[in-house]
């Protein structure tokens, strides 16, 4: 198992959050040997507490002080009710997982309001994957943990595939959360065209042949399954007429390119520039999610053109960011960021290459991406 960085307080209930697959249950029951662990996955499990909730507390002694834990908690929202009485009156502490926010929101979260901290885990960043860690391997395949213990390409792509299939069985048609399975499959396709790329709403749903509604609810569906991620654009104190519309990316990289069709006029640039920036975002997402201090990421985009990939911001620090997957380095890619640096001259400037050498141009650094990954922590947060 791969050690996590993150970093919890033991001392309080916490919910965490995460997609399928991202290593939450294997994390918990290594870090938390001695907990009680209770898997709503289970069917005997699940079905007795979604019948009686209030039976929850025979599943530890009554003066039990280390953490029960609860696996999937989203799959039944009146347990919420009962942890918060056993929070209150038994100072009962919880762990609870949940890789869908929907239901949750449904059976009264807020009831846990200030009872209850909120972290998130997503896949593996290159710190936690160590000598494992390989910037081909993670543009194709992601970073989710079992792709690592896999042993060639072929059982990495199947894995992928049943990841995808198990998410559209399990989560969206058994939830309920459509009734046209088939229209959102093909959803899901046209979406991924559109990673790397302002989100235009109207051309998807023209694409999946459905109402702009349909689309408008399909990616309400991929937000509350946390498999997709809107990037806003950066409007702060803007001095030209800016691009408003959100851009989009998927959770991880592979779990993208095992969504998105291969096409023979489709060009590996094309497709390993948009999966090199769902990379980086993955890994920016994973560093400062659970930071105390806010961050906000977006991209910066004029209507005239001049762009930059993504934008960092916190209360004391302002990082703009432009990735590009090849290693011949050319300073044509530097316009977008000289432009954000005239607008913004206090911003650190930064390209991101697959190459290997490390340069500054003026006050922009440029840095091997896969340096860049493993070293992201100390550069981000210092």
């Amino acid at each position: 198992m791969y050690t996590r960085n993150l970093s919890i307080s033991n001392e309080r209930s916490y919910f965490l959050f995460g997609p399928r697959g991202v290593g939450k249950s294997t994390w918990l029951r290594a870090t938390y040997p001695k907990a009680i662990y209770i898997d709503l996955l289970e069917s005997q499990i699940y079905q007795k507490l979604l019948a009686s909730p209030w039976l929850l507390s025979e599943y530890f002694p009554k003066n039990w002080s280390d953490f029960v834990i609860i696996d999937e908690v989203q799959r039944i929202p009146e347990l919420l009710n009962e942890v918060h009485r056993l929070i209150e009156n038994d100072k009962i502490k919880f762990i609870l997982t949940g890789s869908s926010a929907r239901k949750l929101r449904r059976g009264g979260v807020n009831l846990l309001a200030g009872r209850a901290l909120n972290y998130k885990m997503g896949p593996l960043m290159a710190e936690e994957a160590g000598e494992d860690f390989d910037l081909k391997s993670a543009i194709s395949f992601g970073m989710l943990p079992q792709v690592f213990n896999l042993k060639n390409n072929e059982e990495k792509i199947r894995y992928l595939s049943a990841y995808i299939e198990t998410y559209l069985k399990e989560e969206v048609m058994t939830e309920g959360m459509t009734r046209n399975l088939s229209s959102f499959a093909r959803f899901l396709e046209v979406a991924s065209f559109s990673v790397g790329s302002v989100l235009n709403m109207a051309e998807v749903a023209r694409e999946t042949m459905v109402s702009r509604k349909v689309v408008e609810s399909y990616f309400e569906i991929l937000d509350d399954l946390m498999l997709g991620i809107q990037i806003p654009a950066f409007t702060k104190r803007a001095k030209r007429e800016m691009v408003l519309k959100p851009k989009y990316y998927f959770f991880d990289t592979g779990v993208y390119l095992a969504i998105r069709p291969k096409h023979v006029l489709d060009t590996e640039s094309e497709i390993g520039g948009a999966a090199l920036e769902n990379l980086f975002l993955q890994h920016m997402l994973a560093l400062v999610t659970n930071e105390v201090d806010r961050y906000d990421i977006s991209y910066y985009r004029t209507v005239s053109g001049s762009e930059v990939d993504f934008v960092v911001q916190s209360k004391n620090k302002l990082m703009a960011f432009e990735i590009k997957n090849s290693a011949r380095y050319s300073s044509n890619w530097l316009r977008g960021l000289k432009q954000f640096g005239r607008d913004y001259p206090k911003a650190d400037l930064f390209l991101l290459y697959t190459g290997r050498e490390k340069m500054y141009v003026g006050n922009i650094q440029i840095i091997p991406v896969d340096e860049f990954l493993k070293d992201i922590r100390k550069i981000v947060l210092k």
